[in-house]
């Protein structure tokens, strides 16, 4: 049986309205309610009460989300929030919200999930420089991911770039053993 257009369950980049500082972000909200989110996230010291600081988790860019389900069964949910919206591709009709492909997502969620410092990029901040070859991890925690290999002027450590193309990119510090060039 085919799935139809509407019933795949696709990664939908997503926009969250609320100030940085709310309580209970949307990420927060529909992974209470069983979807499949995922948000780049670090620490950071913040402002907590009274001027201290106070060291959190919170979203690298914070308006940016990621959920995996059928645009029919999202469209109600995003109907339920305002302040949660998806993203369109500029070029392309509004009726067109942006997807992520499968293994984009899943190459860049288990790269940053296994490393613990992962270095975020936005697109811009990219330059060809920075990028040299193909390579694929062969062994380890990240074993089968693919991405390019970047480098950081005064950096010695080798570091994997995974992207998902249009949002960001995140470096993760690999072991030179484990590297295939492609």
């Amino acid at each position: 049986m085919i799935e139809t257009e509407a019933a795949a369950k696709r990664w939908y980049a997503m926009r969250d309205l609320k100030r940085k500082n709310a309580l209970h972000p949307a990420y927060e909200q529909l992974s209470e309610s069983g979807l499949q989110v995922f948000t780049p996230l670090r620490n950071a010291l913040v402002a907590g009460r009274g001027g201290n600081k106070v060291r959190r988790t919170v979203p690298v860019i914070p308006d940016l989300l990621f959920v995996r389900e059928a645009k029919d069964v999202l469209d109600p949910v995003v109907a339920s929030i305002p302040t949660l919206q998806y993203r369109y591709r500029r070029g392309y009709s509004a009726a067109t919200p942006t997807t992520v492909r499968d293994a984009d997502m899943n190459y860049f969620i288990m790269a940053t999930r296994a490393a613990e410092n992962p270095r975020y990029y936005l697109p811009e901040e990219i330059t060809p420089d920075m990028l040299r070859r193909r390579i694929r991890i062969v062994g380890g925690p990240l074993d089968g991911i693919e991405g390019c290999l970047l480098t950081v002027r005064g950096s010695r450590s080798r570091r994997l770039l995974v992207e998902i193309p249009g949002f960001i990119s995140a470096a993760v510090e690999v072991e030179p053993e484990y590297i295939q060039l492609v």
